[in-house]
C-alpha cells in the first residue's frame, strides 16, 4: 500500500476495502491513512462477515486445492504448493471469476 500512489494520476482516488485484521488497526496504518487521506479513502467490512470478502474465497479455494489433508515436510514445499495453486488461478481464471463473481 506505501507504494501505491505512484501508479495514480494525481487526481485519482483509491478506494480500500479491508476487513477487520488487527493489524489493519495498527498506529501507524492509522497515521498513513491520515496523511493520505486526499488520496485513500478506507472502507471497513463488518465484523465476522467472509461472505463480504472476495479475498476470504480465494483462501478457501487455495486451502482446499493445495492444503487441505496434506502434510509438508518443509516450508518450502508448503510454498510449492501454494504458488503451484496461485499460478493455477492466473492462467485459467474460471475458477477464480466464480470465487468473486459475487463482488461486481
Amino acid at each position: 500500500m506505501f507504494g501505491l500512489h505512484p501508479h495514480y494520476r494525481q487526481r485519482h482516488r483509491v478506494y480500500l476495502i479491508q476487513d477487520n485484521a488487527s493489524y489493519h488497526k495498527k498506529p501507524e496504518v492509522y497515521s498513513w491513512f491520515a496523511k493520505n487521506r486526499k488520496r485513500v479513502e478506507v472502507f471497513q467490512l463488518p465484523p465476522y462477515s467472509p461472505e463480504l470478502n472476495a479475498t476470504e474465497k480465494v483462501w478457501w479455494y487455495t486451502r482446499k486445492e493445495a492444503t487441505h489433508n496434506k502434510y509438508f515436510d518443509t516450508p518450502k514445499e508448503l510454498c510449492q504448493a501454494l504458488f503451484t495453486t496461485f499460478a493455477i488461478l492466473q492462467k485459467h481464471l474460471v475458477p477464480f471469476i466464480s470465487l468473486t463473481s459475487a463482488f461486481p
